[in-house]
């Protein structure tokens, strides 16, 4: 590797002093014994050769991976279905098996960006496995081939879903709370109550992250609570401890306050859609809060007494200040109202009758009549998210309609194993996976596969719970997974501020990552076999 460091020769480099460039690199220049080899080499061009081999490696490991991708998707696609050991295995289900460990290898792989293997494929299942396809896919099948199809209205309908639109609502609210500066107000106030004592701080901030979570991005939040963090890291002594706990302490309750509400993370709208519209099972917006709340709450509390024990503070006292004004306009009179009104509907979901998903229309609406969300703000959304989600619910739309479900059913004997197996399996996986590639991509993959294995297995399952600790499981999972920087926005973002070292965040997150996973599904468990759920 050429490092972006070349020898001071004499005089001018790019238009800086010699003695400035020595002091700059002198930290760089003392890790590296053979700097010698680029006397004469100049600064500017050495970096970006660096900077180009970086690019070429980067491009090169990107096109070997889609290439394996490829190559498997070709593969499965072409070999002869006897091989699968399926009984009555048709070409149509054979794509989708192909189409299915596609979308396995390049979200795992991360060639391009998860969103856009999500679009590549709704775009195979189109022209490939659906009742539009293209003609040359059509040609040479039987009639009860092409009877497996799947409809295109069912796979275009599932960037329509109501799930999706759910999502929407979600992000208007949220971006609406900007514009109209809801959200440093409520910061200020709910951060009042907490006093200026370091541990309750620290408290506040993680409760306050929690809530803000529970409605607006797990990535927003943690990037608006890590500004109001700043003032405050700079006034803690530079050797204290208590900066890493302040640091830690948002991503974590990022991450598991958006386990609270359907919509504070994917994982938890692609549970809900399954359990629901697969399964046959009514849980609403406030009936997921009902169970999911007090979890969040506990969880949280036992975050903050371990970064209390992990990373102590020495200074005793915080002042705590957050710019900012509260607006009095009509508009954001109008925002603070629909805000409000928005998630008393959504947690009356059962009382008014009102499908949560219709609910979340409301803010559209009203905003966008009134002109507090504009066009500009409309691009704003996080387009990619919905992407993700719609490409997993065609996957689990291939699955179903095709039949390929119910011959993988048979073919793999789930009924066998033990309910706890595949309970404790399947959480481990998920949250193994969730630490290493996108929540919403690992949800994506395991949910439609486990919604089917469980209605298959439901008698089996029952003494632990049920299908929904299997799928509600996997949404926990999902989000407690969070030991590295890469394993979620939230992570990176902390991560940035150079306030933590990796090592910290993993042992943190391995912490949080056990207990949560045992009193998560306890407590499905215990709610499955009362009935609660």
């Amino acid at each position: 590797m050429i490092y972006p460091i070349a020898v001071i020769g004499n005089n001018y480099h790019g238009g800086f002093p010699e003695e400035y460039l020595r002091h700059t690199f002198a930290p760089f220049l003392k890790r590296i014994k053979m700097f010698k080899i680029f006397n004469g080499i100049h600064l500017v061009e050495a970096y970006h050769d660096w900077k180009k081999q970086r690019r070429d490696a980067k491009l090169t490991s990107r096109l070997v991976k889609l290439a394996i991708a490829v190559a498997v998707l070709v593969l499965l696609w072409c070999l002869p279905s006897s091989v699968y050991g399926i009984d009555g295995l048709g070409a149509i289900q054979q794509r989708v098996i192909a189409i299915f460990a596609f979308a396995i290898l390049m979200w795992v792989f991360e060639a391009i960006p998860a969103w856009t293997t999500s679009m590549a494929v709704v775009g195979l299942l189109l022209f490939a496995a659906s009742d539009s396809s293209l003609w040359f896919f059509e040609s040479g099948l039987s009639e009860s081939e092409l009877a497996t199809q799947v409809s295109y209205k069912d796979i275009l309908h599932c960037f329509a879903d109501p799930i999706i639109m759910l999502f929407i609502g979600g992000f208007i609210l949220a971006i609406a709370a900007t514009k109209s500066g809801l959200d440093v107000t409520l910061a200020r106030i709910l951060l009042k109550p907490f006093g200026n004592q370091s541990r309750f701080v620290l408290l506040g901030f993680i409760m306050v992250t929690a809530v803000f979570s529970m409605f607006l991005s797990n990535t927003a939040t943690a990037a608006m609570m890590l500004t109001f963090l700043t003032p405050v890291l700079r006034s803690l002594p530079a050797d204290g401890k208590g900066k890493i706990a302040l640091a830690l302490s948002i991503p974590i309750a990022a991450n598991i306050g958006g386990m609270a509400t359907p919509i504070g993370t994917p994982p938890n709208a692609i549970a809900l859609k399954y359990l629901n519209e697969v399964l046959g099972m009514n849980v609403g917006f406030g009936q997921w809060m009902s169970f999911m709340f007090p979890y969040v709450i506990v969880i949280l509390v036992f975050a903050w007494i371990l970064l209390l024990k992990m990373f102590p503070f020495s200074k005793k006292t915080i002042e705590l200040k957050i710019e900012g004004e509260t607006r009095k306009d009509w508009k954001s009179i109008v925002v603070y109202v629909t805000f409000a009104l928005t998630i008393l509907m959504w947690m009356l979901d059962k009382v008014t009758g009102v499908n949560s998903n219709v609910v979340a229309m409301f803010p559209v609406v009203i905003f966008c009549v009134t002109g507090i969300i504009t066009k500009k703000d409309l691009e704003e959304i996080s387009w990619s998210v919905l992407w993700m989600v719609a490409g997993g619910f065609a996957l689990g739309v291939a699955l179903q309609n095709t039949g390929l479900a119910q011959q993988l059913i048979a073919a793999i004997p789930f009924g066998s194993w033990s309910p706890v197996v595949v309970i404790i399996g399947s959480g481990l996986i998920c949250y193994l996976m969730a630490n290493f590639i996108s929540h919403t991509a690992t949800a994506n993959l395991l949910v439609p596969i486990l919604a089917l294995a469980g209605g298959a297995m439901k008698d089996i399952l029952a003494p632990v719970g049920g299908v929904s600790t299997l799928l509600i499981g996997v949404a926990i999972a999902s989000s407690l997974s969070m030991v590295l920087p890469i394993s979620t926005p939230p992570n990176a973002i902390a991560h940035a501020t150079g306030m933590i070292e990796q090592k910290d965040m993993v042992k943190t997150g391995i912490i949080m990552g056990a207990v949560g996973l045992v009193l998560g599904y306890s407590m499905l468990m215990v709610l499955g076999m009362n009935g609660l759920i």
